[in-house]
């Protein structure tokens, strides 16, 4: 009888699969991450909104400022109107926002900021100058702003309190500037 000899069979490395497990158990924690934030939704009235900065583009300045930073507007009213060129609704509801922010824009109290979504600037300049858009406006570099409001699509606009907390989301277009006046007038009110 002939003895056949078998190689003992090696494992893999016990360092190899425990780096395996560690990478398995990151990504997992990322994906429930990602599943988590998801589930959220837009940020909802009464969240506080955190600080972030635009850089607005060249014509669109506020207070002769190229760059913005949330946290220095607290003390106003601030409008973030989310929109793109290509957004049809968007153009439904642009000379409403226009109209509504000449009646305010002598008012210290009160700031827009239009923030254009996927987008390159040509067509994004076109649509402002198109609609006689005034208040300032920014291209959100890296999508970094609208993943910070998790907006779902445009346009959506966001009304922030004095005290930098969410007031109102409006989803979808404005019908008039009346409209819009009835949501910031409430907010300017000691």
């Amino acid at each position: 009888m002939s003895e056949s000899t078998v190689a003992p069979r090696r494992g893999m490395p016990v360092w190899i699969q425990v780096l395996v497990w560690v990478g398995l158990l990151a990504l997992l924690g990322l994906v429930a991450f990602g599943l988590r934030r998801a589930q959220q939704g837009t940020v909802q009235p009464g969240d506080t909104i955190p600080d972030f900065t635009l850089t607005l583009f060249d014509g669109y300045q506020y207070a002769g400022k190229s760059e913005v930073k949330f946290s220095e507007l607290r003390g106003k009213v601030v409008v973030i109107n989310f929109w793109a060129s290509w957004c049809k609704p968007c153009e439904q509801e642009a000379a409403e926002l226009e109209t509504a922010w000449r009646d305010y824009q002598d008012d210290e109290r009160v700031v827009f900021l239009g923030i254009d979504y996927t987008d390159t600037p040509t067509p994004a300049l076109g649509y402002l100058t198109k609609f006689e858009i005034t208040y300032p406006n920014s291209p959100d570099l890296g999508s970094r702003v609208s993943q910070l409001f998790r907006i779902k699509g445009v346009p959506e606009t966001y009304f922030v309190d004095p005290d930098g907390k969410l007031s109102y989301v409006q989803v979808g277009p404005f019908a008039s500037a009346a409209e819009i006046h009835s949501i910031i007038d409430p907010l300017l009110k000691p």
